[in-house]
């Protein structure tokens, strides 16, 4: 199948060497709530996986979906692939399947790579922040222009958008821009190339923008944490600093306090590496999934960020099958989000895509206390452009 799909491209064996397939991989994720969303009214879920292949134009193009639902109500297993085709249910057919997987990713879109990954897991490093950290203290003064604002939104998230009866419902620690795009096989090391990563996919923005600004936001970062710690011993000794990191690990991610993928912090180049990943989250990534959602998804046939059919070939009626051949598009939209909840999402979408009429961007504002430094001064001058 997948040849088929490739052919004139290479083959097979040449799209994996070159490392050409990429997947969306949601069936694992999602399959263990496939039963309890099916129990909701008007709604359904599988679990999924993608398979997209990277032409020579550098295009991400699908080449295949596959939908599961797991064994439930004494009914087996049931499976079934999609590929683009050409005849008139089978043109159909992939826009269903393609309106499913759509639905997935935007569900994790919101809740993991926004929610989750940004506002969600920054909470421990605030209350630590205020609760470790005096006003005075360096690193303090650091991050408190990072965390701005973000415990009213994540108050507000959990009232009306997180909660039961809200409109998004559910289906760590922190990673580095770098290290998570190598892990995800976007990227592997190279120090040849522009910031010791060779990209798999070129016209990648959130590599390409987002690792000038890790790049640069680290520059900042060692300037300031060189300063106020020229070496290991003042960061070991700094009880505050110390009590900071302590409690993150072990109250605000309790849960994972055991996991050994927690770095220490006894360095200046550790703390350097925290901060920068604390900053890059609550900035450069944060800016990367929220800004562009009403772009992106504002045309909620784009982006339906939910499915209320099944498909057609799962178990149909005769007269589901002949409804399905007869109207696709009625089916279609039917699966598509209601009229009241693509409009609910995408009045939310305006609202979390605008900046606020006083926001603060990277570099436009420095603390009180750094004009007071000359060396602190100049570095901030340094990251800003001036």
């Amino acid at each position: 199948m997948i040849e088929r799909q490739i052919k004139g491209y290479m083959t097979l064996e040449e799209a994996l060497e070159q490392k050409k397939l990429f997947v969306l991989d949601y069936h694992d994720l999602l399959l263990p709530y496939v039963k309890k969303v099916r129990e909701l009214p008007g709604t359904t879920l599988y679990g999924s996986r993608t398979l997209l292949f990277l032409d020579t134009d550098e295009i991400l193009r699908p080449l295949a979906i596959e939908l599961t639902r797991p064994p439930m109500d004494g009914k087996p297993q049931w499976r079934d692939v999609y590929t683009p085709a050409w005849d008139s249910s089978g043109v159909w057919l992939w826009r269903l399947a393609k309106a499913h997987v759509l639905a997935h990713d935007s569900g994790y879109h919101q809740l993991i790579s926004h929610w989750l990954r940004t506002h969600c897991c920054t909470e421990p490093y605030i209350i630590a922040t205020n609760r470790q950290l005096s006003e005075m203290h360096p690193i303090y003064r650091l991050l408190h222009p990072h965390f701005r604002y973000t415990m009213e939104i994540n108050a507000l998230a959990r009232e009306y958008l997180i909660c039961v009866d809200g409109s998004l419902r559910p289906p760590s620690a922190l990673a580095t821009l770098p290290a998570d795009l190598i892990s995800r096989g976007m990227a592997v090391e190279d120090p040849t190339a522009p910031h010791g990563l060779r990209l798999t996919i070129k016209d990648y923005p959130l590599a390409n923008d987002g690792l000038d600004l890790w790049d640069i936001l680290k520059e900042w970062v060692s300037d300031y944490v060189n300063h106020y710690y020229p070496n290991a011993s003042l960061v070991e000794s700094d009880e505050e600093l110390q009590a900071w990191w302590t409690e993150i690990r072990t109250v605000g991610h309790g849960d994972k306090k055991d996991e050994p993928w927690w770095p220490v912090l006894k360095t200046p180049q550790d703390l350097i590496q925290i901060v920068t990943t604390i900053t890059w989250v609550t900035s450069g990534h944060h800016a990367s999934v929220n800004f562009g959602q009403y772009t992106y998804a504002g045309y909620f046939p784009s982006r339906p960020t939910i499915a209320r059919r099944n498909m057609p070939t799962e178990e149909a009626s005769e007269k589901d099958w002949e409804f399905f051949m007869k109207k696709p598009e009625v089916l279609l939209l039917k699966c598509f989000p209601s009229q009241i909840q693509a409009t609910t999402v995408m009045a939310i979408l305006d609202v979390l895509s605008n900046h606020s009429p006083d926001e603060e961007y990277l570099g436009e504002k420095s603390e009180s206390a750094w004009a007071d430094n000359p060396v602190i001064k100049a570095a901030f001058e340094k990251f800003n452009g001036g």
